[in-house]
């Protein structure tokens, strides 16, 4: 993985908020105060979001399973018959239960668990595992989105390590998202690759990613690549599952049975 390491400083959004900016610089080992900081990690009333500080910077970057983006999907994103419920496996009688070793924000780990799977996210980057401990233990608490938040299980460290010394019973499905070197257009896209670029780099690991995925996974794996992107070195997909802009390669290992 190739990444430089930001100066990110914590800050409270108001006053109030003053002794969890403290409890969050602590546990990241990061300075509250930071005149030469270039992120800031606030806190307030939203909860926990990424902020780049220049000039002309996007807004902040939260993770918020409740409103929004994940809403929206949520109640129109077409359900088991997206793609990427395809991949996996989702199938009249079938959630299998999967593990999203490159989570980022959770985006797809929460559309696999709004359709019934138990997720396991594995995040590696600190600042985006705060942001998404945070945005799970916000949907936890609330009504509509609490149910589906339970089955969402949150991991922080390095996924090959972890794969590599998995405990228990083996995931079904292994979910691999890893960052590629991205020319997507959209606003969005372009202001988390922004924010989170330095952060995280590109996955130069996704080979050995690959490897450990397939050595674990009971079922099948699945990686998510941009459309006209190689597939990651190493084993062949079995097959593939094209979109406008994206393509899951799937490398089964085993029929998922109801």
């Amino acid at each position: 993985m190739s990444a430089c390491n930001p100066v990110v400083r914590v800050e409270p959004l108001t006053p109030q908020f003053a002794a969890a900016a403290h409890q969050w610089a602590q546990r990241l080992d990061l300075p509250e105060i930071q005149d030469a900081a270039e992120f800031a990690l606030q806190i307030g009333a939203d909860g926990l979001q990424l902020q780049l500080l220049e000039a002309q910077a996007p807004g902040p970057v939260r993770v918020d399973f409740v409103e929004g983006a994940a809403a929206h999907r949520r109640q129109f994103g077409g359900g088991s018959g997206q793609m990427i419920a395809k991949a996996v496996g989702v199938q009249p009688g079938i959630r299998p239960r999967v593990l999203d070793a490159t989570a980022g924000l959770g985006r797809d780990a929460f559309v696999l668990a709004t359709l019934g799977c138990e997720v396991s996210l594995i995040e590696r980057q600190p600042l985006i595992a705060a942001l998404l401990e945070d945005g799970l233990g916000r949907a936890t608490g609330d009504a509509e989105v609490g149910a589906i938040a339970a089955r969402m299980t949150l991991l922080k460290g390095n996924a090959i390590e972890l794969m590599t010394q998995w405990q228990g019973e083996a995931p079904q499905v292994i979910y691999l998202d890893p960052m590629f070197p991205h020319r997507d257009k959209s606003a969005l896209v372009k202001k988390e690759m922004r924010l989170f670029r330095p952060f995280v780099g590109d996955d130069m690991d996704a080979p050995a990613l690959l490897a450990a995925a397939l050595e674990l996974a009971s079922h099948r794996v699945v990686v998510k690549r941009p459309r006209k992107a190689p597939a990651i070195e190493g084993a062949k997909p079995g097959y593939s599952l094209e979109g406008k802009s994206s393509r899951y390669d799937i490398y089964p290992k085993k029929k998922l049975q109801g």
